[in-house]
């Protein structure tokens, strides 16, 4: 069985019922989520042995985060056990021309108060096949910004594949210091995962004759990006989802892969929206799934969009479908009609 590491954050969600909005609200629904434990969890769904890296209090909210992976079958033996409190975060929905809205809760969690002597990142690639983090994790604080940078050295030293979903995350660092630490963690990435305004964001890097407000999105321009990006940095492949945004509802949503100079698009699913946190997130996992075994780039593509797309049919943060269902929605089957 294929091993894969991620390590990042795990956060209470709070959400208002439904579509209501904060000032509305009497009670919040509780999930547990993040984007490299999303990614794990859909890893796990997948079939692989998925491990969770992070730094969680003792304590019983502590332990739900936990339990709240083991669940889904994700390994959580290396995760660091310390600190005082789990990050939160309060997600309102958006729906139509209102868009959704997050606000964090998340200084001095116990992940952003994590040293180097938590992880022994030797026993915790042992075995492994590929590690995963994304631009969130290194933004809470240059500790785990050094600690992110020995994981990887020590990833690449022992063999294993990297990936980054650059995720720039604009409440919790600036460009420029997006821009500064994570190019210095780009030199040991196999696998640069970008959406249509994180290139730009973190690197300058910008698509031509597109225009994400008004939904508008150019292949040609997401060409450009990616050699840029492939040019500056080395990346064997690079991933761009490209989302236009009709609204907080309705979305277009396809992607992009560039590797050995080739373009590779998959097809564009319009979907209606139930739960875009973790889109992402399941996209990453998609493609990590299909490069461990050995998809060609245009069936990479094809079954990390479709895992994507099925992703914003289910609420929560985790993608909760199995190979199969994204299998049969990527070989075209996307009706939606009763299974019995």
């Amino acid at each position: 069985m294929k091993k894969v590491v991620t390590f990042g954050e795990i956060m209470l969600r709070l959400q208002p019922e439904g579509y209501l909005r904060f000032v509305q609200a009497d009670k919040f629904d509780v999930v547990y989520g993040g984007g490299e434990a999303n990614v794990a969890v859909s890893l796990a769904n997948f079939g692989i042995h998925a491990s969770f890296v992070t730094k969680l209090p003792k304590h019983e909210i502590g332990q739900a985060a936990v339990n709240s992976l083991r669940r889904f079958g994700v390994d959580t033996s290396y995760i660091a056990r310390g600190g005082e409190r789990v990050g939160i975060y309060f997600l309102e929905k958006g729906a139509s021309q209102r868009p959704s809205l997050v606000i964090y809760d998340r200084s001095n969690s116990a992940i952003a108060t994590a040293e180097k002597s938590d992880f022994d990142w030797d026993s915790i690639f042992s075995g492994a096949d590929w590690f995963h983090f994304t631009g969130i994790t290194p933004a809470l604080g240059d500790n785990v910004a050094e600690i992110c940078l020995e994981a990887c050295k020590k990833a690449k030293a022992m063999g294993l594949k990297i990936s980054c979903d650059l995720n720039y995350r604009k409440k919790l660092w600036s460009r420029e210091k997006a821009g500064s630490v994570m190019g210095n963690l780009m030199q040991y990435v196999d696998l640069c995962i970008a959406n249509e305004e994180d290139a730009g964001d973190v690197f300058g890097i910008h698509a031509d004759n597109t225009d994400i407000t008004a939904g508008v999105v150019s292949h040609e321009g997401y060409k450009q990006v990616a050699k840029k990006l492939t040019d500056r940095f080395d990346f064997s492949t690079v991933a761009i989802t490209l989302r236009g945004s009709i609204s907080a509802n309705d979305n277009n949503w396809g992607a992009m892969l560039h590797t050995g100079g080739q373009y590779y698009f998959s097809k564009t699913y319009p979907i209606h929206i139930v739960d875009r946190v973790g889109g992402g997130d399941s996209f990453g996992a998609g493609l990590i799934y299909a490069s461990l075994m050995g998809y060609d780039p245009q069936k990479c593509i094809e079954f990390a969009v479709a895992a994507s797309c099925l992703k914003h049919t289910v609420e929560g943060d985790f993608n909760m479908v199995s190979v199969a269902e994204v299998e049969k929605l990527a070989a075209g089957d996307g009706s939606g009609r009763v299974q019995r």
